[in-house]
């Protein structure tokens, strides 16, 4: 296929990187892609829906990768997978034999495998610049999820309507689940048998990144999973968390072990960033140096410093976003001219394994439990007038132009608001219904 026919396609059917910050996928497609890679490393413990979706869907996810290389022009496709998904592997080695111009990189079971920056790392030992973007060391990458959406889209014209979600935790039936887009978190924790605490407390895309969201918050393109705890966890209390509070603790308790530092992923890459020396200039007030804020914006947020490396449980991560985010709204941009420096020797012994991650957050009793991948039809709580309420910016860039009015009746996979200026994607109806209120920043339906 051609790359501007793909482009086109991708764009109007409203696929993004479904997780993460979503970005949207046509831009990615890039003649300058030398190798394109396939990330299903499940970033964040307890998501299970990459390699349950590879393993169920391998014949159609590999022909459509083998596609997108074949239309950009790159020499290699890389799937990265993690050892002990052996499951998925037996899937995949079924049908790679024909495709010669793809592998499968086997990948540690540690945190961040899934991050970008360190998946290119391990599959190619390329080193993407502080701040800067795979293609310019002529690579792409693609989750498993998207590349299936890209298949959907271009052999059965079916645009992204609905998003698989693990809902784990404090309920009753984890599994992994195919959602309407806009339909409450709620809704989607009902099919998972209900939640067994009474203080629940949702935590939406993962235990280290995500956030704590309301039950009554919609699901979006890039809603990977759905973590039911009690109120009284400790990941709980961790998120909720009062800066200016954590700020004075860290006056008060940072000893500069360098401990963050040593065993941040992005600065054993070469990264210039060092979250101890951030800690030490943001407790004590110290501006001589400003550098160590604007290396900030290098920082990954994958909150090892914060949930694992430090002693003193302080909160690295979550006062680096609060400076970034200060930063940026500021006009701030990052840096463009930063080199990294070499890959320290060390890295290898200071990977994060994902077992003691996921017993340091006390999440090990839930990583024990199955979620099976069910895509039986999503069923709304009967006896309910259900609604969806689907964003309109679900993705990096322009926010999507809302196409129809008040009291309209659409169907599932209709646009209902089509790309605005700039990088942006359509976004699409989930259910057959009746638009019920339109604003610039949602549609809702009502579903029949």
């Amino acid at each position: 296929m051609e790359i501007k026919a793909l482009k086109q396609i991708l764009q109007d059917s409203g696929i993004v990187g479904a997780g993460g910050a979503g970005f949207p996928t046509y831009a990615k497609l890039d003649e300058r892609a030398e190798v394109i890679l396939l990330n299903c490393a499940e970033c964040e413990p307890l998501l299970q829906l990459h390699k349950q979706l590879l393993e169920q869907k391998a014949e159609e996810i590999l022909e459509t990768f083998a596609m997108i290389a074949q239309t950009v022009g790159a020499k290699e496709a890389i799937i990265g997978v993690k050892k002990e998904y052996k499951a998925t592997i037996k899937a995949i080695n079924r049908y790679i034999d024909a495709y010669p111009n793809m592998r499968v990189q086997l990948l540690d079971g540690v945190y961040p495998m899934g991050d970008e920056v360190v998946l290119i790392y391990e599959a190619t030992g390329k080193v993407v610049r502080p701040g800067g973007l795979p293609i310019e060391e002529g690579i792409a990458v693609f989750n498993v999820e998207t590349v299936y959406n890209v298949y959907r889209a271009v052999n059965e014209g079916t645009p992204v309507m609905d998003k698989l979600v693990s809902v784990v935790g404090e309920v009753k039936r984890p599994v992994t689940l195919r959602v309407p887009i806009g339909a409450s978190i709620k809704e989607v924790v009902a099919q998972a048998g209900g939640v067994t605490t009474k203080e629940p407390a949702y935590l939406v895309g993962g235990p280290m990144m995500g956030f704590l969201a309301d039950e009554m918050d919609p699901v979006t393109k890039t809603t990977n999973a759905i973590i039911v705890l009690d109120e009284s966890h400790t990941l709980v209390q961790r998120k909720n968390k009062n800066s200016a509070i954590e700020l004075k603790r860290a006056a008060s308790a940072c000893c500069q072990c360098e401990c963050c530092t040593a065993l941040c992923p992005r600065h054993a890459l070469g990264h210039p960033i060092e979250p101890h020396l951030f800690m030490r200039s943001a407790a004590n007030r110290d501006f001589q140096n400003t550098n160590v804020f604007i290396n900030t914006l290098f920082c990954s947020s994958c909150g090892i410093c914060e949930n694992f490396a430090c002693p003193q449980g302080l909160s690295p991560r979550t006062l680096i976003a609060e400076y970034k985010a200060g930063l940026r709204a500021a006009g701030v941009k990052v840096p463009a001219d930063v080199e990294a420096s070499p890959v320290q020797l060390s890295r290898e012994y200071r990977k994060v394994p994902e077992k003691r991650l996921e017993a340091r957050l006390g999440l090990t009793k839930y990583a024990e439990m199955p979620a099976p991948l069910d895509e039986s039809a999503f069923a709304f709580q009967s006896g309910k007038k259900t609604k969806v309420k689907i964003l309109l910016s679900q993705h990096i860039g322009a926010p999507a132009q809302a196409n129809v009015k008040v009291g309209d009746k659409v169907q599932a996979g209709q646009c209902i608001a089509t790309t605005g200026k700039g990088l942006s994607v359509c976004i699409h109806a989930s259910v057959d219904g009746t638009v019920k209120k339109v604003t610039d920043r949602f549609v809702e339906i009502v579903a029949e």
